[in-house]
């Protein structure tokens, strides 16, 4: 019995793919990469915004017309879209035979045997009692992988449908996540990306206060990963502690992601984000002037009800001072049970577009600037392999969080390892590329 995976949406949601891969793959079913082959097919949807809905129910509907077309047999849907629209799916989709929600991934070998019986299938359990975190199998590279710290968001952002979904903050405890860390190292991680809704709230909820800080100490005590990352730090919280920890420990990498979504302080303040203008201000500073040379990523949205053309001038003039090393940014989508969606003064399509159009043109030209600042350096490399067509080697420094971040291409003598580090010499530089060529292996 071969069983296909699709997962969709963030990295989150994919280390829930992971756990559901394991425990299909311990109760002996045979997984499949290859869509076209599998009897059963697990799709692991997203529904944070509009896009995301859409996307998920394109596949829902590709994937079920291979049961015409192909070998299957039927399609299994969880995940976020599922647990927020659990009424309607069997409904509008009926094409769907199992549903399973947030909280219900120990239910997937359960699922996959009722609908081979040619029965439907639903499980909802609390997706606030769900067990956290599991034994997964990795679909990264085997150097790369994400770990799971928390789940749950307490921060109510107004435009945001997680809590919704996912329900309230739920930490880990240290000694678990410590152990998940040792067990990736064991099978050959040397990249460790720490994520949450709110990685920077960790240990809350636990423990009564932030304890970010002390989680990344007692990894680095625990296991010799070179590179541990943190991703979604929110400004508010950025503790004394955890920048004095990106200071002193070489193997925290001088990276920080900052969703900050917005400066004007109206903006920040209708969006129900805690702390204000000065707030991000201030947490850019401590951390600049503590690691010189940190690279800062964030994600800004345009077109909140009610942004005005000074809000955004405002932030516009905030991309350019700033500086920011990688930048993204999204319009604004009213989701059903939202504060947000329910607001006053709902902004025009045509001009949430221009908005995000012209903010994107801003920071292309940031972009370029700081990538032509680059060339003439060299910098350690995690080698991702090697482009045959274009006869090139692939890799990410320190700078570059997979997935959203850009590439360093690099010319070798030799044929490097992947995952393997090495020094690169940057020739070149693209609008969020670069190009190099190798000096020395930097592996022992």
């Amino acid at each position: 019995m071969k069983i296909g995976f699709v997962s969709l949406g963030c990295s989150k949601n994919l280390t829930d793919t992971e756990v559901m891969l394991y425990k299909l793959n311990a109760a002996g079913y045979e997984i499949t990469p290859d869509a076209e082959e599998a009897e059963v097919i697990v799709l692991n949807t997203c529904g944070f915004i509009e896009s995301a809905k859409a996307e998920s129910i394109e596949n829902i509907i590709d994937l079920a017309s291979l049961k015409e077309s192909g070998t299957l047999r039927a399609l299994i849907c969880t995940g976020c879209l599922v647990e927020r629209y659990r009424e309607q799916i069997f409904e509008e989709l009926p094409e769907v035979d199992a549903l399973l929600g947030v909280g219900s991934l120990e239910d997937i070998p359960e699922a996959v045997e009722a609908v081979l019986r040619g029965e439907k299938y639903t499980s909802f359990r609390d997706k606030e009692a769900s067990p956290l975190g599991g034994d997964r199998v990795l679909t990264t590279p085997e150097y790369t992988a994400y770990l799971k710290i928390a789940e749950g968001c307490d921060n109510r952002c107004t435009y945001c449908a997680i809590p919704l979904i996912r329900g309230r903050l739920r930490s880990r405890p240290i000694e678990d996540i410590v152990k998940e860390a040792q067990d990736l190292e064991a099978l050959g991680v040397k990249e460790l990306n720490l994520i949450a809704q709110d990685t920077t709230r960790y240990g809350l909820d636990l423990y009564g206060e932030y304890r970010l800080a002390a989680l990344v100490r007692a990894i680095t005590e625990n296991t010799s990963i070179p590179w541990i990352r943190l991703l979604y730090c929110y400004p508010d919280k950025i503790t004394d502690e955890l920048v004095e920890e990106l200071k002193r420990n070489d193997r925290l990498v001088k990276y920080m992601d900052i969703p900050v979504q917005h400066i004007a302080d109206g903006v920040l303040r209708d969006m129900n984000r805690h702390g204000d203008g000065a707030t991000i201000r201030s947490a850019i500073a401590r951390l600049r002037e503590a690691v010189p040379g940190i690279t800062l990523r964030t994600t800004a949205m345009v077109g909140f009800p009610g942004e005005s053309e000074e809000d955004f001038e405002e932030l516009c003039a905030f991309i350019k001072e700033t500086r920011f090393d990688r930048f993204g940014a999204f319009s604004f989508s009213p989701e059903e049970g939202t504060a947000a969606a329910e607001l006053p003064d709902q902004i025009d399509e045509d001009v949430k577009a221009r908005r995000l159009d012209t903010l994107m043109e801003i920071q292309l030209d940031v972009s370029a600037a700081l990538q032509q600042s680059k060339i003439g350096s060299t910098i350690t490399v995690l080698c991702e392999g090697f482009d045959i067509p274009a006869g090139i080697h692939v890799g990410r420094s320190a700078a570059d969080a997979p997935d959203v971040d850009g590439k360093i291409f690099f010319h070798a003598p030799h044929r490097v390892k992947e995952g393997a580090f090495v020094r690169v010499k940057i020739t070149e530089a693209l609008d969020y590329d670069l190009v190099g060529v190798l000096t020395e292996d930097a592996d022992a």
